[in-house]
């Protein structure tokens, strides 16, 4: 039984922040790629940033210098905190996590809405 809980989506203005969490608990082991994703209404599910187990981060081009994904592996948890945030950063974001054994995990999504 496995569980995946993101949190801290929310509604803000323009310019602002907000930082996501995802955790995950139960029966899941050896964790490595951890990530976000988004999907904005009208459009396909689209990657946002991952980091691996080792720290090395990878992010979409229309986020890149705005947010920061990280990772407690104590705490098998991922964040993403967002700055400068733009009315197109305005989805409902998933956190993913894939295990070394080549099985992934969605989380159900929190609501990101950024206004002008």
């Amino acid at each position: 039984q496995v569980q995946v809980v993101e949190s801290g989506g929310g509604l803000v203005q323009a310019g602002g922040s907000l930082r996501l969490s995802c955790a995950a608990s139960g029966s899941i082991f050896s964790i490595g790629t951890m990530g976000w994703y988004r999907q904005a209404p009208g459009k396909q599910r689209e990657l946002v940033a991952t980091i691996t187990s080792g720290g090395t981060t990878n992010y979409a081009e229309s986020v890149n210098g705005r947010f920061t994904i990280s990772r407690d592996n104590a705490k098998n948890t991922v964040y993403l905190q967002m700055n400068s945030l733009k009315p197109e950063d305005t989805g409902v974001y998933y956190c993913n996590i894939v295990t070394h054994m080549g099985l992934f995990y969605w989380g159900q999504g929190t609501q990101v809405t950024v206004s002008s």
